[in-house]
């Protein structure tokens, strides 16, 4: 397991990166059989809040929670906690998934987006993310969207290796978006 912790804004002391690493250590235990286990945490100080974000990469599964606290240990606490609820709803999906008969296709694509009214002013671009698009069949990466909690979900479709987006539509379903290259 390799766990990488950093701070913005915050010098990390040897105690705090310490503490982050025993408790973020135990996440393995959900993961027996794995050796190549990457764990991120950052720790940062917003508005007198102490935050932690800890993001786990197993394979194609990413696993994200952040906390926000008065006390960065209670954060990082909160923050470790939020990860094995979500890696335990993750297997036990998983389990189900397998159990039970698998799930018909998704139903056709979502209804043809209609374009934005453009306004005067455009919103700006406050933030810039860039990832890894992995393969993946549409059932993970549904289950990825719902265990990151997004409305949406960028990945590779593995039947056809096209970009495909998950998005949650408003009925409360969800949508896939399958883009045709002109």
């Amino acid at each position: 397991m390799r766990i990488v912790v950093k701070g913005t804004n915050l010098p990390v002391t040897d105690a705090l990166r310490e503490y982050a690493e025993k408790r973020v250590s135990k996440v393995a235990k959900y993961f027996p059989n794995e050796q190549n286990i990457h764990v991120e945490v950052v720790l940062r100080i917003e508005r007198n809040q102490q935050i932690a974000e800890v993001t786990v990469h197993v394979r194609s599964l990413v696993v994200r929670a952040e906390s926000r606290t008065n006390d960065m240990y209670a954060s990082i606490d909160a923050c470790v906690d939020r990860v094995g609820a979500q890696v335990r709803r993750y297997k036990t999906r998983l389990q189900k998934r397998f159990q039970e008969a698998p799930r018909e296709a998704l139903q056709a694509a979502a209804d043809a987006a209609s374009e934005p009214e453009v306004e005067d002013e455009l919103p700006a671009v406050v933030r810039r993310k860039r990832f890894q698009l992995k393969p993946m069949n549409v059932d993970e990466a549904l289950m990825q969207m719902e265990l990151l909690g997004h409305d949406f979900f960028v990945f590779v479709n593995a039947a056809s290796d096209q970009v495909n987006v998950l998005y949650r539509r408003n009925d409360g379903n969800v949508g896939l978006l399958e883009p045709e290259y002109a």
